[in-house]
C-alpha cells in the first residue's frame, strides 16, 4: 500500500522533500538515555548483606536508611541569552527528509511493533513501537534473520541478541556514504549507526565541498557535538573539512578511532574530545574559536564524564545560544536532531529562528524518515531543525 500522497516543498538545497499534515509521534530506542554507553556489566553475586533467615530479626529492627544526598557537577553555569536583534531568519517548513533502501542499509519490512532491517550483511529484526499496522511480508521474509534483540534483562552486552542461525561476532563492516565504519551488536539494541541521519550528512558533505571548490584551500571546519561513534565526522572528513568530534562517552570515541582506521581516514584532521559537550562549547566561545558547519544530536538526558547533567529543554536553549556565539563569518549551517522529546518540531523550529535572529539565512524544520522497501512505507524516527546561511 502507498503512502498518502501529500504536497511537495522544495528544501533550501533544492531536493524535493516530501512532508505530512501533521507530525508524526516521535520514538527512539535510548541510545542517549545517557551521554556515556552503557558498562558491559555482569550478573551480581548474592551479596554478603542479603535478608536470610539467620539475619532476619537484624532486618526487621533496623533503622531505615537515610537517603544519599547525589551531587552532580552542573556542566555550565546558566547565561543570559544573547540580545539579538534584526529580522527572524526565513523559514521552510514542514519539510520530510527522506533516507531510501540502498544496498548498504534498508528498512526491509516493518509491523507488529517489529522492523526488520539489512545492514551490511546481516538482516537484523529490533524492536519499533510505531510500527503499530501489520507487516507487508510474510512471515517466511522475517525468518531469514541473522540476528534478533530480545531485550533480556537478566543478560548483558550480546547476551540481549539471539542468533537463529549462527553465532555472530560482537563487530562487523559496512559503509555508508563512501564511508566504512563497525556495526556493533550493543546491549541498548543499537548498532552504531542510524542510517535516517544519511539525509544531513549527505547535505553536509556538499556544504564542504562546494564551500572548497568555490573558494580554493578554504579550510571548512565541521563541530560535531554528541558525536557517538564518529560516521558523521569521518563523512565530514572524507569531503574535505577538518573535523572536531566531541562526545562524553569514552566507549564511543574508542569506537570512533576504530572507524577512522577501518575507513581509511586516519590521516584526515579529526580531533576526537571526550567531554561534556556544553563545557566545550563554552570554552569555544571564550577563546574565540569558531566554526563553518555544527552538528548537534544531544539526547533528551544524560549525563557527561564527570557527572554532568543534561536536560534537554532546560539546557538546548543556552547550548544553541552559544552554537550561534561560535560560527564563523562566512559559516554554513547548523543542524540540530532531536529524539525521544514530547514536543513537536515546531518547538526546536521556533528555538532555532528565536537564536539566529538578525543572522540572516533560512531554518528548514520538519522529520527524519526511513522509506521501507516492502510496501513503501515511512518510519518517522527524529525530527531536525537546521539553520541555512545564505548562498
Amino acid at each position: 500500500m502507498k503512502p498518502p500522497k501529500g504536497k511537495a516543498a522544495k528544501s533550501h538545497n533544492g531536493s524535493s522533500a516530501r512532508f505530512a499534515g501533521k507530525p508524526a509521534a516521535q520514538s527512539r530506542d535510548n541510545r542517549k538515555a545517557v551521554s556515556a554507553a552503557p558498562s558491559q556489566g555482569f550478573k551480581k553475586p548474592r551479596p554478603k548483606f542479603a535478608k536470610t533467615e539467620q539475619n532476619a530479626a537484624a532486618f526487621e529492627n533496623a533503622a531505615p536508611a537515610a537517603p544519599k544526598k547525589v551531587t552532580a557537577e552542573p556542566a555550565v553555569a546558566q547565561r543570559s541569552l544573547l540580545k539579538l536583534t534584526g529580522d527572524r531568519p526565513q523559514q521552510n517548513l514542514p519539510v520530510i527528509l527522506e533516507t531510501s533502501p540502498s544496498e548498504d542499509y534498508a528498512l526491509l519490512d516493518s509491523g507488529n511493533s517489529l522492523k526488520l532491517e539489512q545492514y551490511g550483511p546481516y538482516r537484523i529484526i529490533r524492536p519499533e513501537a510505531q510500527a503499530i499496522w501489520q507487516p507487508a511480508w510474510p512471515q517466511s521474509e522475517w525468518d531469514k534473520a541473522d540476528a534478533i534483540f530480545t531485550g533480556n534483562t537478566d543478560e548483558e552486552g550480546m547476551g540481549r541478541w539471539h542468533f537463529p542461525k549462527q553465532q555472530l561476532g560482537e563487530t562487523w563492516p559496512m559503509a555508508l556514504q563512501d564511508v566504512r565504519f563497525f556495526g556493533r551488536f550493543t546491549s541498548f539494541r543499537h548498532v552504531g549507526v542510524f542510517p535516517e541521519q544519511a539525509a544531513h550528512w549527505a547535505f553536509m558533505a556538499q556544504q564542504v565541498r562546494d564551500a572548497r571548490k568555490k573558494q580554493i584551500n578554504r579550510s571548512v571546519r565541521v563541530l560535531n557535538l554528541f558525536g557517538y561513534t564518529g560516521v558523521a565526522s569521518l563523512i565530514a572528513a572524507h569531503a574535505g573539512a577538518e573535523v572536531t568530534h566531541v562526545d562524553a562517552s569514552k566507549k564511543a570515541i574508542n569506537w570512533a578511532r576504530e572507524n577512522q582506521a577501518l575507513a581509511g581516514l586516519e590521516d584526515k584532521p579529526i580531533r576526537w574530545i571526550c567531554e561534556d559537550a556544553t563545557k566545550f562549547v563554552a570554552r569555544e566561545e571564550r577563546r574565540g574559536n569558531t566554526y563553518d558547519i555544527i552538528l548537534l544530536d544531544p539526547p533528551a538526558y544524560g549525563r557527561g564524564p564527570n557527572g554532568e547533567v543534561w536536560q534537554l529543554f532546560d539546557n538546548l536553549p543556552q547550548m544553541v545560544d552559544m552554537c550561534r556565539a561560535i560560527l564563523s563569518p562566512d559559516a554554513l549551517s547548523v543542524v540540530l536532531t532531536a529524539y525521544s522529546i514530547r514536543a513537536s518540531f515546531f518547538a526546536i523550529h521556533e528555538l532555532m529562528r528565536d537564536r539566529f535572529t538578525g543572522r540572516g539565512g533560512v531554518i528548514e524544520s520538519g522529520e527524519l524518515i526511513l522509506r521501507e522497501r516492502s510496501a513503501e512505507r515511512a518510519l518517522s524516527t527524529s525530527m531536525f531543525s537546521r539553520w541555512i546561511a545564505n548562498s
